[in-house]
């Protein structure tokens, strides 16, 4: 039997689960279910963000086999709204390369931007350039297009479909179950602290 890219053991925390879920090598999964089920806390603890018991594992080593920034480093959440800790976006992103940077709509001159001037959208698309470019194998995306319109939202989707190959995987959280039927090949709703497979 192949081993999952992700996968997590009667993992709890707080009121969601205890719950299991894999999540297979080069696969993109979707998650939705009601405000505050408990979606951005469950992605928190696959990334070791959360205390919580059970146990996550990464192509079948648990999350205790690596020290946390690692593990942190390859099972990535990209949050909704991404933090930002430094005067200008450059800062912010080491590894970015330009052409990252122009999938998503952005010329070079966007380092030396100052932060506090992004829109929401900006920072959303932003935040998933210096996710990708620190070389996650999982992506824990909560979120991603939110902000964005249809246009920018559509280069997200490629961009992360083109990034999609074996080795790698995404669990994609979004309450637009279109977007979810055309980027997810499984799909999961995670309801009254259960989790359940969903209609793809």
């Amino acid at each position: 039997m192949t081993t999952p890219k992700l996968e997590a053991l009667a993992l709890a925390v707080r009121h969601v689960g205890p719950l299991s879920l894999a999540l297979a090598d080069g696969a993109c999964a979707g998650l939705t279910g009601p405000s505050g089920a408990g979606k951005t806390l469950l992605l928190r603890a696959l990334a070791d963000l959360e205390p919580h018991t059970g146990e996550v594992r990464l192509d079948g080593r648990p999350a205790s086999a690596f020290r946390p920034h690692e593990w942190r480093r390859r099972v990535m959440w990209v949050p909704a709204e991404p933090g930002w800790w430094a005067e200008t976006v450059g800062e912010h992103l080491d590894g970015a390369d330009d052409t990252l940077l122009a999938r998503l709509g952005f010329g070079p001159e966007v380092r030396g931007w100052s932060v506090r001037r992004l829109s929401s959208g900006e920072r959303q698309r932003l935040g998933l350039a210096r996710a990708l470019a620190r070389g996650p194998e999982v992506l824990l995306l909560d979120e991603p297009t939110a902000s964005l319109d249809a246009r920018a939202r559509d280069a997200v989707e490629a961009l992360l479909a083109e990034w999609l190959v074996p080795g790698r995987a995404i669990l994609w959280v979004s309450h637009d179950l279109g977007q979810l039927a055309r980027v997810a090949t499984a799909l999961w709703r995670l309801e009254g602290g259960r989790l359940r497979e969903a209609a793809p």
